[in-house]
Protein backbone atom coordinates (compact mmCIF):
# COMPACT_ATOMS: atom_id res chain seq x y z
CA UNK A 1 0.00 0.00 0.00
CA UNK A 2 1.43 3.36 -0.96
CA UNK A 3 -1.11 5.64 0.73
CA UNK A 4 1.42 7.01 3.25
CA UNK A 5 3.82 7.86 0.45
CA UNK A 6 4.03 11.42 -0.80
CA UNK A 7 5.19 12.14 -4.35
CA UNK A 8 6.95 15.48 -4.75
CA UNK A 9 9.12 17.28 -7.26
CA UNK A 10 12.90 17.53 -7.20
CA UNK A 11 14.65 19.40 -4.43
CA UNK A 12 18.30 20.28 -3.97
CA UNK A 13 20.13 17.12 -2.92
CA UNK A 14 17.82 14.67 -4.69
CA UNK A 15 20.09 14.14 -7.70
CA UNK A 16 23.00 13.09 -5.51
CA UNK A 17 20.72 10.89 -3.43
CA UNK A 18 19.24 9.12 -6.46
CA UNK A 19 22.70 8.44 -7.95
CA UNK A 20 24.02 7.29 -4.57
CA UNK A 21 21.14 4.93 -3.78
CA UNK A 22 20.89 3.46 -7.27
CA UNK A 23 24.66 2.95 -7.35
CA UNK A 24 24.60 1.10 -4.02
CA UNK A 25 21.46 -0.94 -4.75
CA UNK A 26 22.60 -2.15 -8.16
CA UNK A 27 26.06 -2.97 -6.79
CA UNK A 28 24.49 -5.02 -3.98
CA UNK A 29 21.82 -6.72 -6.07
CA UNK A 30 23.57 -7.22 -9.42
CA UNK A 31 27.28 -6.57 -8.69
CA UNK A 32 27.27 -3.64 -11.10
CA UNK A 33 30.32 -1.42 -10.87
CA UNK A 34 30.63 2.32 -10.35
CA UNK A 35 30.05 3.12 -14.00
CA UNK A 36 26.33 2.54 -13.38
CA UNK A 37 26.27 5.15 -10.62
CA UNK A 38 28.13 7.51 -12.96
CA UNK A 39 25.53 6.93 -15.69
CA UNK A 40 22.68 7.66 -13.26
CA UNK A 41 24.47 10.82 -12.13
CA UNK A 42 24.95 11.93 -15.75
CA UNK A 43 21.31 11.32 -16.69
CA UNK A 44 20.05 13.10 -13.59
CA UNK A 45 22.47 16.02 -14.01
CA UNK A 46 21.41 16.50 -17.63
CA UNK A 47 17.78 16.44 -16.50
CA UNK A 48 18.41 19.33 -14.10
CA UNK A 49 20.59 21.30 -16.54
CA UNK A 50 18.10 21.03 -19.42
CA UNK A 51 14.86 20.84 -17.43
CA UNK A 52 11.75 21.83 -19.38
CA UNK A 53 9.07 22.25 -16.68
CA UNK A 54 6.24 22.23 -19.21
CA UNK A 55 7.21 18.94 -20.87
CA UNK A 56 9.28 17.09 -18.28
CA UNK A 57 8.88 16.05 -14.68
CA UNK A 58 10.42 14.04 -11.87
CA UNK A 59 8.73 12.38 -8.93
CA UNK A 60 10.47 11.70 -5.66
CA UNK A 61 8.61 9.30 -3.37
CA UNK A 62 8.91 9.92 0.36
CA UNK A 63 7.70 7.92 3.32
CA UNK A 64 8.04 9.54 6.75
CA UNK A 65 10.45 12.07 5.27
CA UNK A 66 12.73 9.44 3.73
CA UNK A 67 13.24 9.06 -0.03
CA UNK A 68 11.98 5.61 -1.03
CA UNK A 69 11.84 5.85 -4.82
CA UNK A 70 11.89 8.07 -7.88
CA UNK A 71 11.30 8.33 -11.59
CA UNK A 72 11.99 10.92 -14.30
CA UNK A 73 10.15 11.78 -17.51
CA UNK A 74 12.33 13.38 -20.19
CA UNK A 75 11.25 14.93 -23.48
CA UNK A 76 12.77 13.18 -26.51
CA UNK A 77 10.76 15.05 -29.17
CA UNK A 78 7.36 16.71 -29.51
CA UNK A 79 5.88 13.24 -30.00
CA UNK A 80 7.97 11.12 -27.59
CA UNK A 81 8.96 11.17 -23.94
CA UNK A 82 11.22 8.76 -22.10
CA UNK A 83 10.74 7.20 -18.68
CA UNK A 84 14.13 7.23 -16.90
CA UNK A 85 15.71 6.00 -13.69
CA UNK A 86 12.76 4.26 -12.04
CA UNK A 87 13.82 2.90 -8.69
CA UNK A 88 12.17 1.75 -5.47
CA UNK A 89 13.93 1.09 -2.17
CA UNK A 90 13.97 -2.63 -1.23
CA UNK A 91 11.68 -2.21 1.79
CA UNK A 92 9.03 -0.59 -0.44
CA UNK A 93 9.05 -3.22 -3.17
CA UNK A 94 5.80 -5.08 -3.57
CA UNK A 95 3.77 -2.12 -2.28
CA UNK A 96 2.73 -0.83 -5.69
CA UNK A 97 5.10 2.15 -5.56
CA UNK A 98 6.86 1.20 -8.80
CA UNK A 99 3.50 0.95 -10.57
CA UNK A 100 2.42 4.27 -9.07
CA UNK A 101 5.57 6.06 -10.24
CA UNK A 102 5.22 4.55 -13.71
CA UNK A 103 1.56 5.57 -13.84
CA UNK A 104 2.49 9.17 -12.94
CA UNK A 105 4.80 9.22 -15.96
CA UNK A 106 2.12 7.82 -18.23
CA UNK A 107 -0.53 10.30 -17.05
CA UNK A 108 1.87 13.24 -17.37
CA UNK A 109 2.97 12.14 -20.86
CA UNK A 110 -0.64 11.80 -22.01
CA UNK A 111 -1.57 15.18 -20.53
CA UNK A 112 1.32 16.78 -22.43
CA UNK A 113 0.19 15.24 -25.73
CA UNK A 114 3.07 12.84 -26.24
CA UNK A 115 2.23 10.02 -28.64
CA UNK A 116 4.81 7.57 -27.30
CA UNK A 117 6.50 6.86 -24.00
CA UNK A 118 9.70 4.83 -24.28
CA UNK A 119 12.29 3.43 -21.91
CA UNK A 120 15.48 1.40 -21.87
CA UNK A 121 16.20 -1.30 -19.31
CA UNK A 122 18.06 -4.57 -18.93
CA UNK A 123 16.45 -7.99 -19.14
CA UNK A 124 17.66 -9.03 -15.66
CA UNK A 125 15.50 -6.34 -14.03
CA UNK A 126 12.49 -8.64 -13.77
CA UNK A 127 10.37 -6.58 -11.37
CA UNK A 128 10.74 -3.44 -13.48
CA UNK A 129 9.92 -5.34 -16.66
CA UNK A 130 6.77 -6.71 -15.00
CA UNK A 131 5.70 -3.17 -14.08
CA UNK A 132 6.25 -1.99 -17.65
CA UNK A 133 4.38 -4.94 -19.17
CA UNK A 134 1.47 -4.49 -16.78
CA UNK A 135 1.30 -0.80 -17.71
CA UNK A 136 1.00 -1.72 -21.40
CA UNK A 137 4.56 -1.18 -22.63
CA UNK A 138 5.69 -3.50 -25.42
CA UNK A 139 9.20 -4.86 -25.93
CA UNK A 140 10.44 -3.33 -29.18
CA UNK A 141 14.04 -4.59 -29.39
CA UNK A 142 16.92 -6.17 -27.50
CA UNK A 143 20.67 -5.77 -27.82
CA UNK A 144 23.57 -7.32 -25.98
CA UNK A 145 26.07 -4.93 -24.44
CA UNK A 146 28.90 -4.93 -21.92
CA UNK A 147 28.20 -2.34 -19.26
CA UNK A 148 28.64 -1.90 -15.53
CA UNK A 149 31.19 -4.74 -15.51
CA UNK A 150 28.84 -7.36 -17.00
CA UNK A 151 27.51 -8.78 -20.25
CA UNK A 152 23.88 -7.68 -20.35
CA UNK A 153 20.87 -7.61 -22.64
CA UNK A 154 19.46 -4.13 -23.01
CA UNK A 155 15.81 -3.75 -23.90
CA UNK A 156 13.92 -0.90 -25.53
CA UNK A 157 10.24 -0.72 -24.53
CA UNK A 158 7.53 1.64 -25.80
CA UNK A 159 3.96 2.53 -24.93
CA UNK A 160 1.60 3.93 -27.57
CA UNK A 161 -0.20 6.87 -25.97
CA UNK A 162 -2.43 7.71 -28.95
CA UNK A 163 -5.28 5.50 -27.69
Amino acid sequence: MTSNIVLRGLQVGDIGWVAHRQGILYAQEYSWDGTFEALVAEIAAQFVKNFDPVNENAWIAESDGQVVGSVFLVKVSDAEAKLRLLYVEPEMRGTGLGRRLTQECILFAKARGYQKLSLWTNDILHAAKHIYQTAGFELMSEETHHSFGHDLVGQYWALDLKN
